[in-house]
């Protein structure tokens, strides 16, 4: 169960060309959202490399490929489909104006991040895809479980919030339906619970602690750096006291019963 390293590394070098002409392509473009698409491509690509080079057990090595494959194509599904319909997304919009002049090198920087946090995403595949011990582990049925479930939540907040956009009359307000009167980022929690399910997956084998260190960055990444923290700034900027007050009565991530607020606008 030795980790095939040339291939990690020459994976990241890929990786790095591939975000360096994506950059060159959408910062002429003006369409510098889509970097979030060619990250779940890159993940899923990985993977699948990964799974077809592996000498793990087949049936574990057709899973990866699969779990892989089917959270990037529902992930990508959906950020098309809002790109599609909302135009550019807001949080790249004032990351340009903040840069200003500077937005060009600003962007290279953040795209050959996005290049390493594709890299270090893609990594559970690979330990899992080594495994060799045929026969699903009990363990590995319970990770499977716990993916299902945050695939499914998260599909749901998406559709939540999808459905309350579409109404006119709540232009300008803060989502609270569902799933969103529990969580300002319901999504993001599902995202990261998702991720937990690899760690659960590697119990017993000896990449258990290389797992648990992924999904550890993905809770920082989401909470910490690129999602929530500019997710709230954007949502400042357009809604105002409405998502202060949201920010007082619901749970910043994890889901838990909303306070009740007085100063609560009508929703």
């Amino acid at each position: 169960m030795n980790l095939p390293i040339p291939q990690i590394f020459l994976s990241l070098i890929a990786l790095s060309v591939l975000l360096a002409l994506s950059w060159l392509y959408l910062l002429r473009k003006r369409q510098l959202g889509h970097v979030d698409l060619l990250w779940a491509m890159a993940i899923a690509g990985q993977a699948i490399c990964y799974a077809s080079l592996a000498d793990g057990w087949w049936a574990r090595r057709l899973m990866v490929a699969l779990v892989a494959s089917i959270w990037a194509f529902r992930l990508c599904f959906h950020l098309a489909k809002r790109l599609g319909r909302d135009g550019e997304d807001g949080r790249y919009l004032a990351m340009e104006a903040a840069a200003g002049a500077r937005a060009p090198i600003f962007f290279f920087g953040f795209f050959q991040l996005q290049a390493l946090a594709a890299w270090l995403f893609a990594i559970p595949f690979v330990t899992l895809a080594q495994d060799v011990e045929p026969g699903w582990r009990t363990w590995e049925v319970v990770a499977l479980v716990l993916w299902l479930v945050s695939l499914f939540g998260n599909g749901l907040a998406d559709r939540q919030l999808d459905r309350w956009r579409s109404n006119p009359i709540h232009s300008g307000k803060t989502c609270r339906a569902g799933l969103w009167n529990w969580s300002r980022h319901p999504n993001y929690f599902f995202e990261w619970l998702l991720w937990c399910a690899y760690p659960v997956a590697a119990i017993g084998t000896p990449y258990l602690l290389i797992n648990i260190g992924i999904a550890a960055l993905m809770l920082v990444m989401v909470t910490k750096v690129s999602g929530i923290p500019f997710t709230e700034q954007q949502a400042l900027r357009s809604r105002g006291d409405d998502y202060r007050a949201y920010q007082k009565s619901t749970s910043s991530f994890f889901l838990l019963p909303p306070s009740h607020v007085t100063d609560h606008p009508s929703s």
